[in-house]
């Protein structure tokens, strides 16, 4: 790997760990600097699709109003960089204390990103979060681990 390359990907990655960061922090204005204007985000809550910053600021505002504490987990995460595009897939888990003060150990979910180079800076453009499905019940599987 070129000098280039292994420099955009650790910047990508600082990129994807700026939403840990903004997390634990319930920093909205830390996760703003992640994510594209024009963002379009496949999130676990409804609707299907959340377009925009804004909107995606929004599902992690209610994320902060639930959460006392929040802690999140990036794991296995593989990345693809190229010269203005890059996509990475991993598992993520959102867990913490909630506001009634209970602990919740979250659950992990199947996370892909995909980022664009905007101005030199790599942002989220499009991001996706899914939880495996039982087809006979219909019901989601969280109860797996990577």
């Amino acid at each position: 790997m070129t000098t280039r390359a292994q420099d955009d990907e650790a910047a990508v990655r600082r990129q994807l760990d700026g939403i840990v960061e903004g997390l634990r922090a319930k920093d909205l204005g830390r996760l703003r600097q992640v994510y594209a204007a024009d963002v379009v985000s496949f999130d676990v809550e409804p609707p299907l699709r959340h377009v925009g910053v804004d909107a995606k600021l929004e599902n992690w505002a209610r994320v902060f109003a639930v959460f006392d504490e929040v802690r999140y987990e990036l794991r296995d995460l593989s990345l693809t960089v190229g010269d203005t595009v890059a996509y990475g897939y991993g598992f993520g888990r959102l867990c913490g204390t909630l506001a009634d003060g209970t602990a919740t150990s979250g659950m992990w979910v199947r996370a892909t990103f995909c980022l664009r180079r905007e101005g030199g800076t790599w942002l989220v453009a499009h991001d996706q979060v899914s939880v495996p499905l039982d087809l006979r019940t219909g019901k989601g599987l969280t109860g797996l681990e990577p």
